[in-house]
């Protein structure tokens, strides 16, 4: 008698697995072809909404092959190996950002200063009174290098790796924008976090300018965060050998 084979769950588990890659890559492309805040083009918030509309379509079809590659998991008998594969997954997930945490934590609030073009101080320009993307970034190194355990930028997770690019004052951010204040959010030992802040020589000039020309630079304590798991590209689109 012949034996009929008959093809398992790995079998659309595989191809299943592959587009939600390929996915995740597309929509980390979108968030890294980011423009530096003082570029300037032709009608770049049109650019941006398109670019922004094209995340969302992807977000959701990431979301629809997720939901389909856990249903087949979810039947799918546990060998020893296997077993052993979704104990190293579980084992990683946390530290890479990928489960929901929640704990005590530092916010960050920055914002543009109330000065306009033309009532500006002398020696100064309209860069001078807007965030950055320095600054964003400035804040999250810094809270990142005092060991934060978990980070939130407006109401996005994000991990080490996630990109902050700006166009003007707008943060665009794993496809999404953003207008100010921008909140950064950072889970982890409070007064660490602080110190961290405190020490930090790019936020050291960030508050300069706060102090000279009244940009927004807000820290707060919450005793209590939920934060979602980070739903981003895992991919690393640049990176540098260390010397």
């Amino acid at each position: 008698m012949r034996r009929e084979h008959r093809s398992g769950p790995w079998s659309l588990l595989v191809p299943l697995t592959a587009a939600l890659a390929g996915l995740m890559f597309a929509a980390g492309a979108s968030t890294a072809r980011g423009t530096d805040l003082r570029t300037t083009g032709t009608d770049l918030p049109g650019i941006i909404r398109s670019e922004a509309a094209k995340v969302d379509r992807q977000a959701s079809r990431v979301a629809a092959v997720r939901a389909e590659i856990d249903q087949i998991q979810a039947s799918t008998q546990d060998g020893p190996q296997l077993s052993a594969l979704r104990s190293q997954r579980e084992a990683l997930s946390a530290p890479a950002g990928m489960t929901a945490v929640n704990g005590p934590a530092v916010r960050v609030e920055l914002d543009d200063s109330p000065y306009k073009g033309d009532s500006l101080p002398e020696g100064y320009t309209v860069d001078d009174v807007v965030v950055h993307q320095q600054d964003v970034q400035g804040v999250v190194n810094a809270l990142w290098s005092a060991g934060a355990e978990a980070m939130m930028i407006q109401d996005q997770r994000v991990i080490s790796t996630s990109a902050v690019r700006c166009v003007g004052n707008t943060l665009i951010l794993q496809g999404r924008v953003y207008s100010p204040p921008f909140v950064i959010t950072a889970i982890g030992d409070v007064e660490q976090l602080q110190q961290g802040l405190v020490d930090d020589p790019s936020v050291a000039t960030y508050r300069d300018y706060v102090a000279r020309l009244g940009l927004g630079y807000q820290v707060s304590t919450l005793q209590e965060v939920a934060m979602p798991a980070y739903e981003g590209s895992v991919e690393l689109q640049h990176a540098r050998r260390a010397r």
